[in-house]
């Protein structure tokens, strides 16, 4: 067994944890929307056609804000399309998945969802084929009573109370080659400082996300980041991070260090949007939205074909339907400890996707929905992380890996939620083979009066959550966990997610167990 030890102090305080850090993403991609959210035919839709099954799924994942209508669907997207009728809603070709686009679900449906899951709308405008007077109409259609043509249309339609949409994406990825509408860095800076500002005359107090690049292997990553923030420093919020994770040629070792590559990716951003604070003397500090982050089995589709006859592009075809194994989970839990790692400048983010594609729900039609491997990572942590994210002092003995070298066997963090005095500290091994035994010191915290522990692991880190097996994987409770005075331990399985929470003894509060 493999020995570690973790401090934790109320002092180290990263920032406050944003609810937003628990968002996801809903495009008109595969089943995501069309027999995954909705299905009217289901035995358990509403009178909207929304699986009320899923609707209680995404309740307890516990997600925030959530991103719509895409990704990669929105540059070719014609927002007016899904509004008004259902009947005079015209069938569209959608090019960046190959598939026809029904908009039986649009801008109206989304949000009144959304008002029944209990979150957020963050909504990408089509700066792709579309542009400045797009964004300006689907804004006013979404957000303005006064009266006028767009606002007394949705009025029309059946929403008289504004959406209110106060975080918007200006486009999507729009450094990559595969996108509609793709552009250089001096092309993009210039049309979303444009449209930033046109959005801003009618409501200057929106939150606008700039497009960063697709990802930290773009060739022009780093210096997308400077033009664009250089050109949009003043008219924009955030700047967007997009990643995603898999083995390569089987090395589990280094996918599960792919927290590593998530911390360097933020860092070279903040980074980045410091240098252009600092050359431009503001005042004014960008956050990160990282608006797209998951385990993405990417080179399973590598050799599929595209459907290419236009006249066969199906409604809602079966498209990256990953099934998530324990590895993947576990994975899952340390971005996520990432993410936390980083709340002072991250203060929002984007699980992809919430439902069947690449997702942590998966729906049959006419069928059962279940819960992947991935959704207990996330539900644990977006209940349990409240108040400040803590900043640990770890003394974890390492394990060599191809990508990024020497990496602790171990990943953490801690939060605290000053109001009740509860802790609650999240736990990786990343051993394939060790246990690790883990001391907690929590003398900095005084009295508490509760200590309780929940793991995620499995003698077969492969296992996964199917149709046929729903409930092969679940979380369950860490009866290794023990205090004696001050210090707390655990002992962590091998390819193991865990989430230690401490009660305050002053009464503990929500969150002290699990």
């Amino acid at each position: 067994m493999l020995h570690s030890r973790l401090t934790i102090d109320p002092a180290a305080a990263i920032g406050p944890i944003d609810r937003r850090l628990f968002g996801s993403f809903v495009e008109h991609l595969g089943r995501c929307v069309y027999d995954g959210i909705y299905e009217p035919t289901h035995a358990t839709a509403d009178e909207e056609g929304f699986r009320t099954d899923v609707m209680d799924l995404v309740r307890e994942l516990g997600v925030s804000t959530i991103r719509y209508p895409g990704g990669n669907f929105v540059s070719g997207y014609r927002w007016e399309d899904g509004v008004g009728p259902r009947e005079d809603r015209p069938r569209r070709l959608d090019l960046a998945w190959h598939s026809t686009e029904t908009n039986e679900i649009g801008l109206d449906e989304f949000a009144s969802w959304l008002e029944k899951v209990g979150s957020e709308l963050m909504y990408a405008v089509n700066l792709g084929t579309r542009g400045i007077q797009d964004a300006l109409d689907v804004l006013e259609y979404a957000n303005l009573r006064t009266d006028t043509a767009f606002a007394r249309q949705r009025v029309a339609n059946g929403r008289p109370e504004p959406h209110d949409i106060r975080m918007w994406c200006l486009g999507n990825e729009m450094d990559g080659p595969w996108q509609l509408g793709y552009s250089t860095a001096e092309e993009y800076a210039r049309i979303a400082g444009q449209t930033a500002r046109a959005m801003r005359q009618i409501d200057p107090d929106l939150e606008l996300v700039v497009c960063g690049s697709s990802g930290a292997q773009m060739p022009t990553f780093g210096e997308w980041e400077r033009v664009v923030l250089e050109r949009t420093y003043d008219e924009v919020d955030y700047i967007s991070c997009h990643a995603y994770y898999e083995p390569i040629d089987g090395d589990l070792g280094s996918f599960l260090a792919s927290a590593v590559n998530m911390d360097g990716f933020i860092e070279s951003v903040v980074s980045t949007a410091d240098h252009v604070k600092a050359l431009r003397r503001s005042d004014k500090t960008i956050k990160i939205s990282f608006d797209e982050w998951n385990v993405w089995y990417q080179s399973r589709y590598n050799d599929v074909d595209k459907i290419t006859d236009v006249d066969t592009w199906p409604v809602a075809p079966r498209l990256l339907e990953d099934s998530y194994s324990v590895m993947d989970a576990v994975v899952v839990g340390s971005l996520l400890i990432s993410l936390l790692r980083h709340a002072d400048r991250v203060t929002s983010a984007s699980l992809a996707q919430l439902v069947n594609v690449i997702a942590p729900i998966m729906t049959e039609p006419g069928g059962p929905s279940w819960r992947q491997t991935t959704f207990f990572p996330f539900s644990l942590t977006s209940r349990l992380a409240r108040g400040q994210a803590l900043r640990v002092t770890l003394d974890s003995p390492t394990y060599d890996t191809a990508v990024f070298g020497a990496v602790p066997v171990v990943d953490a963090v801690a939060t605290h939620d000053e109001a009740t005095g509860d802790v609650s500290v999240f736990l990786v091994n990343r051993s394939l083979t060790e246990e690790v035994e883990l001391s907690v010191d929590i003398s900095a915290f005084g009295a508490i009066d509760a200590v309780s522990g929940t793991t995620l692991a499995d003698p077969d880190v492969h296992a996964a959550n199917t149709l046929a097996e729903p409930e092969r994987v679940a979380p369950a409770e860490n009866t290794s966990v023990r205090r004696e005075g001050s210090t707390v331990t655990i002992t962590l399985p091998p390819v193991s997610w865990s989430a230690v929470t401490l009660g305050a003894a002053q009464g503990g509060g929500e969150g002290s167990g699990v």
